[in-house]
């Protein structure tokens, strides 16, 4: 996902994409802890999108 793509989301779309991130999360942790995961860089990925969209969701609120 690119930082443009987040930026042009509104509120409720950052919300929703939060939490796909954070299912994404899950199930990459899990297939870590079960060692089927095939990309580990996936699991650094999603944190940092989870970050950005947190970040972005913080400063949408402190803007209202």
């Amino acid at each position: 996902m690119n930082k443009s793509d987040i930026r042009n989301m509104n509120l409720t779309e950052l919300n929703t994409e939060l939490h796909s991130l954070l299912r994404a999360q899950f199930g990459l942790r899990m297939q870590l802890a079960t060692q089927q995961i095939s990309n580990p860089n996936q699991l650094k990925k999603v944190r940092r999108d989870i970050a950005r969209v947190k970040t972005l969701i913080t400063q949408r609120n402190n803007e209202l």
